[in-house]
């Protein structure tokens, strides 16, 4: 990653300061997109191989675009400051998972579990394995960092709570089938997550801006682009949205396969597969810039990036699901196995003692990362 960003910097510049693979590939995303969907009657009557290779080829440039975008929201990021330069991606980011989900949703017969495989993905990638490497890089790196109490303590209480609203509830209700929601019961979810959602960044932009900032000591990350980008905000902005759409078209169109691929093979748990899928895809760019944040000693703002795209993905996503849900007819279940529960209060937990001091080392990731170890295992032997 950082070769790639050091390569933007010295490539010859357009006017506006964007390198030309950081203009091509973002255009070259949405291009094939919607080619893909404009021909899929066409490439349905393709031989295996060539379906196989076309499904490598979109993989590769779809990977490549995510980078590409992180660049550009890296620079939206510095351009606008903290705490807001990490919702620009949080939000961008929960925007593509949850048009990723309604869009499987839609595709085929109905998938009432894929919303929660994807939203329960989210939150443990996030909370046992992005942290986890967080901690540990950062703590072999740094020995010990330290992080703002108020301000993390403040995030985890929401996702703990959106968590238990929205993937444990189900469970015990008796209006519904057991993991699900009735009508009234979903709408007043939906709301609720909304309501936590905007509370957390009211608290985080405004009235508590300062728990969510590093310490005034930590050192700051050399981005030499960031500050050639500043003039070109607005087209940095442009490819930013550019790029998500054409993940967004293309992880569709790969998720797609992949879940047919799954039924045929009569695989278990495909959904818990195909969601854990969309999860780290629409992550990644979240997840490199979170590890940079905490290899440069900003743990705090590599806290904000990780956890708050857990609280992004669950306060709007579920309602936008929600929603989706009640105007196509389709039910969704959210409510989480007992294994599932289980491995999610694990991660819950240890992520309240981790931050409980104010300090982490690299032990504290290391049970981060035993916990997505464990996660990992009961996907591919549940």
């Amino acid at each position: 990653m950082t070769g790639e960003i050091t390569t933007e910097v010295s490539h010859p510049r357009a006017s506006s300061g964007v390198s030309w693979s950081a203009l091509l590939f973002p255009l070259l995303a949405l291009i094939l997109a919607a080619a893909l969907h404009l021909s899929k009657v066409v490439i349905d009557t393709l031989p295996l191989p060539f379906e196989v290779g076309l499904s490598v080829v979109v993989v590769a440039i779809m990977v490549v675009t995510v980078f590409v975008v992180l660049g550009h929201a890296e620079a939206v990021a510095h351009r606008v400051g903290e705490p807001y330069g990490t919702l620009v991606l949080t939000i961008a980011v929960t925007a593509i998972e949850a048009s990723v989900i309604v869009s499987m949703m839609l595709h085929g017969g109905n998938n009432p579990t894929l919303a929660r495989e994807s939203v329960f993905s989210t939150v443990m990638i996030v909370s046992a394995g992005v942290v986890g490497i967080c901690l540990t890089i950062g703590g072999l790196r740094h020995r010990e960092q330290d992080l703002k109490r108020q301000g993390t303590s403040a995030l985890l209480a929401v996702v703990i709570a959106l968590c238990a609203l929205t993937l444990v509830l189900p469970d015990f209700t008796l209006t519904a089938d057991p993991g699900s929601f009735s009508t009234m019961q979903l709408c007043f979810v939906s709301l609720l997550c909304l309501l936590l959602y905007g509370s957390f960044l009211l608290a985080q932009t405004t009235r508590h801006r300062e728990d969510f900032l590093d310490a005034p000591e930590s050192p700051t990350p050399h981005h030499g682009h960031h500050q050639s980008a500043a003039s070109g905000i607005g087209g940095r902005l442009t490819l930013l949205i550019v790029g998500l759409i054409g993940i967004v078209m293309l992880a569709e169109y790969v998720a797609a396969g992949i879940e047919q691929g799954l039924d045929a093979l009569e695989v278990p748990q495909s959904d818990a597969i195909v969601g854990a899928f969309i999860a780290t895809l629409v992550l990644l760019p979240e997840a490199i810039s979170a590890i940079k944040a905490s290899y440069h000693n900003e743990l705090q703002r590599s806290l904000n990036i990780a956890l708050g795209s857990a609280c992004a993905t669950i306060g709007l996503t579920v309602p936008v699901v929600a929603v989706a849900s009640l105007i196509t007819g389709r039910g969704i279940t959210l409510g989480l196995v007992n294994g599932d529960i289980v491995l999610l209060i694990l991660a819950l937990l240890v992520s309240m003692v981790s931050f409980g001091t104010g300090r982490t080392n690299a032990l504290t990731g290391g049970v981060h990362l035993v916990i997505f170890v464990a996660y990992l295992l009961l996907i591919a032997v549940p």
